[in-house]
């Protein structure tokens, strides 16, 4: 709405009056035609005030024909009207010569960086890299070197595949292709031994070809061979084989939170409040002149860059600021209630680690650490270990 309403000043809006009966009609006709109205304010039932583009009134008054209404201008404003009133002053073509010069000339910079196809990588994490890599907001577009930057990156990273830099307008739009982390698959005609994906003891292996090398009760280290890739007899030399077989083993899981005796738990009351500021590059202009009018508040912001077309960002950025009035209240606790509160956020994380587990037990300790508590939750569970790795000669 922001950019429709500094459009409307470039090319010119008007101050109208609608009288009539039907200008509910009237307006919902017009906004079906895509006519934006803005500023409306109704003094009496059959009159409403409102703001029009100059390029739209002409489809509006058949319109209003139409339903029984009258519309007349009240004032006109923007450039065009500016422009026609003071057309023997050279000073205003100069302004308006110099305001196509200014777009010219930021058309020749990144204003914005777009990144788009990366699923577990964070878009800022990207941001910051290329940021070193020389390309960042404000930079000339004649000066970033796309070639140069994607190798740089490709060369750091083992978690892309494949990335591509384009720019379009002052929009940089970075395209990401994520390297597939999934582990390699052992095909069934290789050679390959059964090895141990994590640390525990072993509670049973069978084998359907391959030669078991652990036994029950002994403890093996993430990457130990379980079941061999080969087999040999009494009368047979050894030969190798695609190891099949299973091994349970009991693997330890461990989770540490800290409890503090006293803490502080924000709640939010449901009153709030917006701010707003507006970025000219890196200068920022605040709207308000006071502090939030909430003596407690958590604040969460949202911004949105100023574009004149779909790639052509302007270094003007829109900053909302809402801040959430909170309660802060304290809470104590004793070692038993440590204990519920830690085992509560520790099982959060360790049942998001732990899957396809045959059982499980849970043991809970708690340390009184002066300030706070330690409490330690740890997970004893039987799961399958083994994973096929290739055997290589």
């Amino acid at each position: 709405m922001f950019l429709k309403i500094l459009l409307n000043y470039i090319f010119g809006y008007l101050n109208v009056t609608v009288e009539g009966y039907y200008i509910e009609r009237f307006i919902n006709t017009c906004m079906s035609k895509g006519i934006f109205f803005w500023g409306m304010k109704r003094t009496k039932s059959t009159i409403m005030h409102m703001n029009i583009g100059a390029d739209e009134f002409k489809q509006a008054i058949k319109i209003a024909k139409k339903h029984g209404c009258r519309i007349k201008i009240d004032n006109k404003h923007g450039l065009p009207f500016v422009m026609k009133k003071y057309k023997k002053r050279k000073v205003f073509f100069i302004l308006l010569l110099l305001v196509f010069a200014i777009i010219f000339a930021l058309s020749k910079f990144v204003w914005n960086i777009e990144v788009t196809g990366n699923i577990n990588i964070d878009s800022d994490e990207i941001i910051n890299a290329l940021n070193e890599d020389g390309l960042k907001i404000g930079t000339l577009k004649s000066k970033v070197n796309t070639e140069e930057i994607v190798n740089k990156i490709r060369y750091q990273r083992d978690d892309i595949a494949w990335i591509g830099i384009e720019l379009t307008g002052t929009n940089a739009i970075v395209k990401i292709v994520e390297a597939d982390s999934k582990p390699e698959i052992v095909d069934e005609k290789d050679y390959c031994n059964i090895v141990a994906s994590k640390d525990g003891i072993i509670e049973k292996a069978t084998a359907q070809n391959g030669t078991i090398m652990v036994t029950n009760g002994q403890e093996v280290k993430k990457g130990d061979i379980l079941i061999a890739g080969y087999m040999e007899g009494k009368y047979t030399d050894r030969y190798y084989v695609n190891a099949q077989g299973e091994v349970k083993a009991k693997v330890t899981y461990t989770q540490n939170e800290k409890i503090y005796k006293k803490e502080t738990k924000k709640e939010k009351t449901g009153n709030s409040e917006n701010k707003y500021a507006i970025k000219i590059n890196n200068f920022k202009i605040n709207f308000y002149k006071t502090l939030s009018k909430y003596e407690n508040y958590d604040t969460m912001y949202t911004s949105k860059k100023i574009k004149l077309f779909s790639n052509f960002y302007l270094p003007i950025e829109i900053i909302k600021y809402t801040n959430y009035e909170v309660t802060n209240t304290e809470i104590t606790y004793n070692e038993e209630q440590a204990k519920d509160e830690g085992t509560k956020r520790a099982e959060e994380k360790l049942n998001s680690l732990i899957t396809n587990v045959d059982s499980a037990e849970k043991q809970v300790s708690v340390t009184d650490m002066g300030s706070f508590y330690d409490v330690k939750v740890t997970y004893v569970v039987t799961e399958n270990i083994g994973t096929k790795e290739k055997i290589v000669f």
